[in-house]
């Protein structure tokens, strides 16, 4: 999840803003009025190639003062990390696993040893050279418990920190505890950059990586700075540097872009009123990141009435996805018809039950919860969390389902309500791994399983997934795995959703995959 999305009371949006509160649910279907003069949203940023120099000026919602530069533990400083580091692998444009610090990969006929050869002359910004030592520390780091790092849970069933070895310089063998095809998939999440052997007590303060980028100045929770690294493996970037701004509230940061102070707004989904407005502005324009966000309403499985898979079934064919994309989303998303993987991941299902309300009716009626009435927790976290539960109490009505929207605090929502409240509504970054998604979010005993559902043919499943080395047969066992979520899970997912990046007119070169854009070639047009 990101950072906070919380309004602001003075805005030079408050027409725009006013005008969607003042219509509740039904803002985002008739608009304000005017709206239909508004212009429509850019599908992407401004093309063309950028001026060499210049600083691009990032605002960011602020973290907290425990804010670090640590990879493995950083679950908030996204920008710096794709500008100082690099991964031994990462996801390419076209969604598959791509060379980074390491230029190939192999497994052993049962998918239990995989071996990576590391690029020769890289070097860190300290000058010293990047070794298959640093590569093996890197994860040991991330495997250490004092670490705390979110990406543990998912390689410790994996990875021996003891096994690992380094025969030379330039190779890294990994040794699995178990077989998995996909593990190279599992070393492009964020927590995964590569950090120098031994760097794991000052590295959350000195940010030394091989990137793009090297550390000038960082704050927790204030501003930082970037140079670029003229020694970088890849090449120079096109930036001179990049500056980070900590603005708290959403329409500060957008008001900021209007007035032309900062080029790009960082971890900021702006809402639909909003984004119409930016983009009518003469200074700054939408970048739209396709199905970038995917939303969700858990069921907690361990609370009644959702124990009951019944509910749960019912719950879901209650309602109708494209009802809600209308209706939250004005059309810059897709229905996700409670698949958790998205529709442009090359593994997805596009099989599911139709919207069904006199079944929900039925299952309903059976489970002894005729007439159902339970509470949506939602917040100003996100800017879509309220109309998604109000597009979906109003869509669930028609199978007798009564829901009662209350909205939370989202200074607190993470902390009190998410996997606490027996229904609520969240979102998640698109991007991971199928392998990832499933053993992080729906596999039982995850800490990040947010419906706590537990089921052992489930797990077995994934593990057999994972052992499978033949492709074509690896995707039908993961399509298994989403029909599975879809019939019997306690997740809820009524859309994908386009986020809206709010950006200077002056910017070139930008195209974003989860906060993460390619720091060697944005640039500025004028700089």
């Amino acid at each position: 999840m990101s950072g906070m999305h919380s309004p602001g009371r003075r805005s030079v949006l408050a027409a725009g803003s006013a005008c969607a509160a003042s219509l509740g649910a039904s803002w985002l279907l008739s608009g304000c009025s005017g709206a239909t003069a508004a212009p429509v949203l850019p599908a992407a940023a401004q093309r063309g190639a950028p001026d060499r120099g210049g600083t691009l000026r990032i605002a960011r919602p602020p973290a907290s003062d425990a804010e670090t530069l640590d990879p493995a533990s950083s679950l908030s400083a996204y920008e710096y990390l794709g500008a100082l580091y690099n991964r031994l692998v990462r996801v390419g444009a076209d969604g598959e696993v791509a060379p980074d610090l390491a230029e190939s990969w192999e497994p052993d006929g049962a998918a239990r040893t995989w071996t990576f050869r590391l690029r020769k002359g890289v070097t860190f910004h300290n000058g010293r050279a990047f070794t298959s030592a640093d590569a093996a520390y890197t994860l040991r780091h991330i495997l250490d418990k004092a670490t705390a790092s979110p990406q543990a849970g998912v390689l410790a069933p994996l990875v021996d920190p003891g096994r690992l070895r380094t025969p030379d310089a330039h190779t890294l063998v990994v040794p699995l505890k178990a077989p998995n095809a996909e593990f190279p998939s599992l070393l492009t999440h964020y927590n995964c950059y590569v950090v120098p052997e031994g760097s794991g007590k000052s590295i959350g303060r000195t940010g030394i990586g091989t990137g793009p980028f090297r550390l000038e100045s960082f704050a927790p929770a204030g501003p930082g700075r970037v140079t670029a690294y003229k020694d970088h493996w890849a090449g120079h970037p096109v930036l001179d540097a990049i500056a980070f701004y900590s603005v708290a509230d959403m329409s500060a940061r957008s008001n900021a872009l209007l007035a032309g102070q900062v080029d790009l707004l960082s971890q900021t989904n702006l809402d639909f009123a909003t984004a119409r407005v930016v983009a009518a502005s003469d200074r700054a324009t939408i970048a739209r990141v396709k199905n970038a966000q995917w939303y969700v309403l858990p069921m907690l499985t361990t609370d009644k009435p959702f124990t009951d898979v019944r509910v749960r079934r019912a719950m879901k064919l209650a309602y109708d996805p494209e009802h809600i994309v209308k209706a939250a989303l004005q059309g810059t998303g897709k229905a996700g018809w409670d698949n958790p993987v998205p529709p442009d991941d090359p593994s997805h299902v596009s099989a599911h039950p139709e919207h069904d309300p006199e079944q929900a009716r039925f299952l309903l009626r059976k489970a002894g919860h005729e007439g159902l009435a339970v509470d949506l927790y939602t917040s100003a976290y996100d800017p879509l969390f309220t109309p998604m539960a109000l597009a979906y109490q109003e869509s669930a009505k028609r199978a007798g389902v009564r829901i009662r929207v209350k909205t939370a605090s989202a200074d607190s929502y993470y902390t009190q309500i998410w996997m606490k409240q027996p229904l609520m509504a969240t979102y998640w970054y698109t991007g991971r791994p199928i392998d990832q998604l499933f053993n992080q979010v729906f596999r039982s005993g995850s800490s990040y399983n947010e419906t706590a559902w537990s089921d052992k043919g489930f797990d077995a499943l994934l593990d057999r997934a994972r052992a499978e080395t033949d492709e074509a047969r690896r995707r039908d066992l993961y399509g298994e795995a989403q029909t599975w979520v879809i019939d019997k899970g306690g997740a809820m997912t009524p859309m994908f959703a386009d986020r809206l990046v709010g950006i200077s007119r002056k910017v070139r070169g930008y195209a974003e995959h989860g906060f993460e854009f390619d720091y060697l070639g944005i640039g500025l047009k004028g700089a």
